[in-house]
């Protein structure tokens, strides 16, 4: 009872998606307020629906309900009940029930929250997100149904993928999805714009907190992907150039840089049809991602294993929305007025600066992730690009970037002063300098150019910290009264700060993992050592451990300094999964300060010996530590008073004008 609940609530769900995508649009172009006013509720009614269907699914789960195809395929009764409530969405089928109602769910929130929203243009973006939610609502009703059941239910279940048994599942894809899904409201803002010809700082205003929250939720998102796959896969990385890592990056980055486009056209009126074009690219992107994912194309471990005639469909769905999109904004776009002007020393031309680096570094990212599969979808011929090509164009296009950052925020509007920036920049530079100097008389080995990247990452942290100085007037005023400035600044300043700082923080992180990390590998018998940088590690043995719904094979390694001293104990482990007949590696870390030894155990050879993964990762944790703090600015900023009112709409700000005079 509980799937075919289900599955008819997401028909009702489709069925409005399809009401609100049409009723506004009419509305608009009669000028009928009755059929606008339709948007919301519907909007909201759909969510609703959705919501049923998603929770049916999830119910299906934690009662173990094999009967229904999806949950056999993907769930165990012997799993504990964390990872059979994350199994819904660890398969294709209930990924796109996530997808679809976290679409449902903004669509939701701007029909409750957007009362400041222009009628015309509120009507518009919740039409657009209407048909977005039609067309994926009919792709998993035409090829993805969750809720297809088996006529002669099997007792048991085959278990969800050994990798994804973890508690990262329970955090990455959603918030992943989250930043993915986000920025379709971006999206049905820009094309609602398009469709009504006008376009000014108020929607740029009424965009930036939803761009925000999708920049946010994917930059905490991508970080704990990161870090899921550094620890689950046992090959001690952080990023490696996957196409589907890339598909999450290109969003990220175009994210990026729409919201420092949106704050130009806020602020100066500028960049319109460049921001628009943004909010088209943005969220072009995240569908691109999907297909990717989820089209056969891809050969990875993020992606799902599906039959292609689903990538055909999905494909489809990226023909009729970006293709239809980018029609529509060269439409369009010419008859939007431009907006003003500024001197390319200013703080403007720092977001341009920023804008043309960001964009410049997606397409990189695109090209070497789409040049191969169309390259063999032309000519059968396979190639491969990996981290050189990537590591060699992405970083210098990163590099200007990062300097150009700090002088930014310390920038005038309109007509910037470049001397003055600099002459407060002086100490930030300085410490950058010194950063240098002890890099290079600390640090033996590793890359020539590394503690020079270390002097980018300092210059970048104290750059942002520079900016709340000369706000604060810390240094020229007393404690107390740069304490009043402090607490008075806006939020949005805090927050940039944060962000930026977070940056230079995950930029120490990569350096200082990349340049001077440490690996052993070796077969080793009990009783022997491993040294790695300044620990010795000793195997002292295996036992079996039994789990819920698997076997351990776990080692124990004994951790202690060159001198003897005990640090501390790791116990990695061979985990087999007897339901789906598969064997996945659990790496052991242990921290030291923001550093970590790494242990990856391998498989026991005839001899006695056990193959080892010994890794010392040093300053590691400070690339998701850097994450935290761009999410925190990012939160900082959105809970910023300027932000969370909204423009005033236009009608009321003219009747309290009459009425003034």
């Amino acid at each position: 009872m509980i799937p075919e609940l289900g599955h008819y609530a997401l028909m009702l769900a489709f069925g409005l998606a399809l009401i609100q995508g049409t009723m506004p649009i009419v509305g608009t172009r009669t000028k009928d307020p009755v059929l606008m006013s339709v948007a919301a509720p519907v909007a909201l009614a759909q969510f609703a629906f959705v919501a049923i269907a998603f929770l049916a699914l999830a119910e299906c789960y934690v009662a173990s309900d094999f009967s229904v195809l999806n949950v056999f395929e993907n769930s165990n009764s012997q799993m504990p009940l964390i990872y059979r409530l994350t199994s819904v969405w660890g398969n294709h089928e209930g990924s796109m029930m996530l997808w679809i109602s976290i679409l449902a769910f903004f669509g939701a929130l701007v029909a409750a929250f957007g009362n400041n929203l222009p009628v015309v243009l509120k009507a518009n973006a919740l039409a657009v997100q209407g048909w977005i939610a039609a067309a994926f609502e009919l792709f998993i009703l035409m090829t993805s149904n969750p809720f297809l059941r088996i006529p002669d239910a099997p007792f048991e279940g085959r278990d969800l993928n050994p990798i994804l048994q973890d508690p990262g599942l329970a955090f990455h894809p959603p918030m992943l999805y989250l930043g993915y899904v986000g920025f379709s409201i971006a999206f049905s803002f820009a094309i609602a714009a398009l469709l009504e010809g006008r376009i000014d700082a108020a929607w740029a205003r009424w965009v930036r907190p939803w761009v925000l929250v999708a920049w946010m939720c994917l930059t905490l998102g991508i970080a704990g992907g990161s870090y899921w796959s550094y620890y689950e896969l046992g090959w001690g990385g952080f990023w490696f150039w996957d196409p589907v890592e890339n598909a999450s990056l290109m969003p990220w980055l175009a994210g990026t840089a729409l919201l420092h486009s949106a704050v130009v056209m806020e602020k100066r009126a500028a960049l319109k049809v460049w921001t628009i074009l943004l909010a088209i690219l943005t969220f072009s992107l995240s569908l691109m991602g999907t297909f990717l994912v989820r089209s056969g194309v891809l050969t990875s471990v993020h992606a799902f294993a599906v039959d292609p005639r689903r990538g055909i469909f999905i494909l489809a769905i990226l023909v009729l929305f970006i293709g239809g999109a980018l029609s529509l904004y060269a439409w369009r776009a010419p008859l939007l007025k431009q907006g003003g002007l500024f001197a390319p020393i200013s703080r403007e031309g720092a977001l341009v600066f920023n804008n043309l680096f960001l964009t410049s570094a997606c397409a990189t990212v695109l090209v070497g992730t789409l040049y191969p599969l169309a390259l063999q979808a032309l000519t059968g011929e396979k190639i491969s690009v990996g981290p050189p090509f990537f590591d060699s164009t992405f970083g210098p296009l990163f590099v200007p970037l990062m300097l150009v950052m700090p002088f930014g925020p310390l920038m005038g509007w309109k007509r910037g002063d470049l001397l003055g920036a600099a002459q407060r920049l002086f100490a930030a530079a300085m410490l950058s300098a010194v950063a240098i100097a002890a890099t290079f008389a600390l640090v033996r080995g590793g890359p020539v150019l590394a503690p020079f990247g270390v002097g980018v990452a300092v210059f970048v942290m104290m750059g942002a910290a520079t900016d709340i100085a000369e706000r604060t007037m810390i240094l020229r005023l007393p404690f107390r009264a740069a304490a009043r400035r402090a607490i008075g600044l806006p939020r949005s300043a805090w927050g940039t700060a944060f962000a930026h700082f977070g940056i230079g923080v995950t930029l120490l992180g990569i350096i200082g993992v990349t340049a001077w990390g440490s690996e052993r590998i070796a077969a080793i018998k009990p009783g022997q050592s491993l040294t790695i940088s300044h620990y010795r590690v000793t195997f002292d043995g295996t036992f079996n451990r039994a789990g819920p719904n698997y076997q351990d094979i776990v080692g124990h390694f004994t951790v202690r300094r060159p001198n003897g001293q005990f640090v501390g104990v790791l116990e990695p482990s061979h985990r087999t999964f007897p339901a789906r007949d598969m064997a996945v590696t659990e790496a052991a870390l242990m921290s030291r300060g923001v550093s970590q030894i790494y242990v990856s155990l391998g498989d026991p050879n005839p001899d006695g010996s056990v193959a080892v993964r010994l890794y010392y990762k040093p300053h590691v944790l400070m690339i998701w530590l850097g994450a935290v703090f761009m999410f925190f600015g990012g939160g900082l900023s959105l809970s910023d008073r300027r932000l969370r009112i909204g423009a005033p709409r236009p009608a009321k700000t003219r009747a309290a004008l009459q009425a003034a005079e």
